[in-house]
């Protein structure tokens, strides 16, 4: 099956869903909102696959990029639904990603001086 095919697909199965069920709308900010779910799902399979390659748990740097990226996409959808649950979820999860990355690459900026 090729991507084309597959594209038809999907694109019919999200038809047929708003055609049954008229609330069920693909715009663009629903399409963003997955875009950030993905992007916040990709952290975990980034994980994963760094703690399987290593046989022990870790952390890559790209688990912090990817948990920015989807926290503030999710955060922007959250804002423009309207949701204060979804809002308050994913309110300050970027400080946090931030201070981590923060502390990654002060690590690195005084592990390569020393060297």
């Amino acid at each position: 099956m090729d991507v084309i095919s597959i594209f038809g697909v999907v694109t019919d199965f999200f038809r047929d869903l708003s055609v049954r069920y008229p609330k069920f709308q693909i715009d663009f900010w629903v399409i963003f909102g997955f875009l950030g779910q993905l992007m916040f799902t990709m952290r975990f399979i980034v994980q994963w696959i760094a703690s399987e390659k290593r046989k022990e748990s870790v952390i890559p740097v790209a688990f912090w990029y990817f948990s920015l990226a989807g926290g503030l996409i999710l955060l922007a959808y959250a804002v423009r639904q309207m949701d204060p649950v979804f809002i308050a979820a994913y309110l300050l999860n970027p400080i946090i990603y931030l201070r981590n990355l923060y502390f990654i690459y002060r690590k690195k900026a005084k592990n390569t001086s020393f060297h």
